[in-house]
């Protein structure tokens, strides 16, 4: 239990000093995982069973499932395109999170993502569970995906999220060096440093303001819930914002938000946020800069 910090800020959470004195910080990342998936074609045992449209349905063991491949593959042939869309035409920046293999088997999303001056992160090679990737080989992935994003989006990532970590994950990205920040955390409103050498920090993920909601059994099965959601945490941060400004993540997934069902609810909320003064939407790697300078360690 040593090992664990239950009380973080203790209730006296340093004030974010967001440039232009917002009240709030909105960060949009976007999951590219489409083509990393577990597939039997990538030498995985079974198909993917996860974050689709048939939730619950098992895995098949060495054999392909072309329904949920074509679920995946929305995502990165008509779902992305449609949110980046939605970004562009209003100049909002986002965070890719993205998978190495993702990006290799559909460069024209990197150029994408590179053009619009988007921010790439690592999100581990492969759409996996690294609880099952011995050490020396999730420490190849790490390197394999650096290496991807570089190549195609002439930028070396600063930040990392692998989601299904594993027990050398942590140690793994800070070993690796040249990060500035992980996400692999799901416990504050704000940034904090992560103990230890050399300096990383944690920028705190969600899956509460999440798309990955409207997969979960009690999840919403509307836009219009979504909206409220997205909403709700919203107007609840700008108001306390007054006094200690935090920061709000949205996690979208192409294959998921990219429907037309569902992309009204980001288009209503993008909107919603603009009619709004002090508030800073911004890349996760502009907010690590600000975090370390503003509040060093």
């Amino acid at each position: 239990m040593a090992e664990r910090d239950l009380v973080g800020y203790g209730g006296d959470p340093p004030h974010a000093r967001w440039p232009g004195d917002a009240r709030v910080a909105v960060q949009f990342v976007l999951n590219i995982e489409e083509g990393a998936e577990a597939n039997i074609l990538h030498g995985d045992p079974a198909s993917e069973a996860y974050l689709h449209e048939l939730p619950g349905r098992p895995a098949r063991a060495g054999e392909r499932d072309p329904s949920v491949e074509s679920m995946y593959e929305y995502g990165s042939r008509a779902g992305v395109w449609r949110i980046l869309d939605l970004f562009e035409t209003r100049k909002l920046p986002l965070t890719a999170f993205a998978a190495g293999q993702a990006l290799e088997l559909n460069p024209a999303i990197a150029r994408a993502l590179r053009d619009a001056g988007h921010e790439v992160a690592g999100h581990g090679y492969r759409w996996i569970d690294y609880r099952h990737v011995s050490e020396e080989e999730e420490q190849r992935h790490i390197r394999l995906t650096v290496k991807t994003i570089e190549r195609l989006c002439g930028t070396r990532p600063v930040g990392w999220y692998t989601g299904r970590v594993g027990a050398n994950t942590k140690r793994l990205i800070r070993n690796e060096g040249g990060f500035l920040y992980t996400s692999d955390a799901y416990n504050d409103d704000l940034p904090y440093p992560l103990p230890g050498s050399p300096p990383l920090l944690v920028i705190p993920y969600t899956l509460v303001t999440n798309d990955a909601r409207y997969l979960l059994p009690n999840g919403p099965a509307t836009g219009e819930q979504f909206f409220r959601l997205l909403k709700d945490a919203f107007d609840v941060l700008w108001k306390e914002g007054a006094r200690r400004p935090k920061l709000m993540t949205v996690g979208l997934h192409p294959r998921i938000s990219g429907h037309p069902a569902r992309a009204g609810a980001l288009e209503r909320f993008l909107d919603h946020v603009r009619t709004h003064d002090a508030v800073w939407v911004c890349r996760r790697e502009e907010i690590a800069r600000h975090w370390s300078a503003t509040h060093p360690a």
